[in-house]
């Protein structure tokens, strides 16, 4: 039986770290400046760059720990987890389910799932955002190349989830693709 393994995930995936260390350090409320998102890019906006690193670890850390508390169950029970801790991250029940972008989370599940893969993908992320210096750039490209690289892998199953947190990633990041194609879509700045 697989089914807990999707609630498993949905739970962990719905813990809003970029939300709750950014009140603990008595920021307020992440959700009230830039995107209005609870993901390590918006909380980097609040000038506090350990706040957002520390985000971006724990939100890809409950993706992999879902993926790993699954993975004894057989790898449909890890898939299903991975699958369900990005939907968890992008419509947490307890935010109204509105939630994040998932590239943090969907980045920890690949890792867990297929580390050559996840890792690739991380290193594309690096790269583009790096080089580019926008964040959703960065993500589009790494969860474009995830399905890829997992078949390239030989990582079929993986591939799969691949692909459908790519489609999530995609369908959340709508407004900046349109704010990319206007050349609008701010950039990422690490000197604050």
């Amino acid at each position: 039986m697989i089914a807990p393994y999707a609630l498993l995930g949905y739970l962990l995936g719905s813990i809003p770290f970029g939300l709750l260390l950014t009140r603990a350090a008595g920021l307020g409320d992440v959700r009230r400046i830039g995107s209005g998102n609870i993901g390590a890019t918006n909380v980097l906006r609040t000038g506090r760059k350990s706040l957002a690193a520390l985000t971006l670890l724990l939100d890809g850390g409950k993706g992999a720990v879902a993926v790993l508390l699954a993975r004894h169950a057989g790898s449909a029970a890890a898939d299903l987890a991975a699958l369900f801790a990005v939907i968890g991250h992008l419509y947490p029940v307890w935010l109204g389910f509105r939630g994040g972008k998932g590239v943090a989370t969907g980045l920890g599940v690949l890792l867990a799932l297929a580390f050559p893969v996840g890792a690739a993908c991380c290193l594309i992320w690096l790269a583009m955002a790096f080089w580019r210096k926008i964040s959703s750039l960065a993500a589009l490209t790494a969860f474009a190349a995830a399905p890829l690289l997992a078949l390239l892998a030989g990582r079929g199953h993986a591939a799969l989830v691949a692909l459908a947190i790519a489609a999530l990633v995609v369908f959340k990041h709508r407004a900046n693709i349109a704010r990319l194609r206007a050349g609008t879509e701010p950039r990422i700045r690490l000197s604050a």
